[in-house]
């Protein structure tokens, strides 16, 4: 699949490891890998730097779709940061298996799967419709972690 060079033919960039605010502790692991399947935590989105990206905010409130859906891509690229440093190669992921997407949501929002949309549609654009279809939910949370708009978490499965 090359999924590293299909990254670069599209201009996109993995960010390094997420910088947690001041004062936050995360005693987890953002991948954990149980025989042939990949446990993939919630990850934000973040920007170049590792920083969690911004806007912040509400979906309905202060952020519109568009917004995001470009948070969701971002995310996106966080997940496959996260899976490229953990298996050493993201052509390991044999197939996305379960996407679980978290839209921080003003009350009367319901548009969150066209949010969630921004991580599908990359993941699809990337490993193709075979491996990059998966089983998703997408759900309007009261709060999310420091305010991100979005929170996305998953499962795949890898290759040995």
């Amino acid at each position: 699949m090359h999924i590293e060079e299909r990254l670069a033919a599209m201009g996109l960039v993995l960010p390094p490891p997420l910088k947690a605010p001041p004062g936050v502790l995360l005693p987890f692991r953002f991948v954990h890998v149980v025989g042939t399947r990949a446990i993939i935590s919630g990850h934000g989105p973040q920007g170049p730097d590792g920083a969690i990206a911004l806007p912040l905010g509400k979906l309905g409130r202060e952020l519109g779709v568009e917004q995001g859906y470009a948070a969701a891509r971002l995310i996106a690229l966080s997940i496959l940061g996260s899976l490229a440093r953990t298996l050493g190669d993201l052509d390991r992921v044999r197939s996305w298996v379960r996407v679980f997407g978290m839209v921080n949501s003003a009350p009367g929002f319901n548009r969150q799967p066209a949010v969630i949309n921004g991580f599908s549609d990359l993941i699809l654009a990337l490993y193709g419709p075979g491996a990059g279809a998966h089983a998703r939910s997408a759900v309007g949370l009261a709060e999310l972690p420091f305010d991100i708009p979005v929170e996305i978490e998953g499962e795949v499965e890898i290759a040995d």
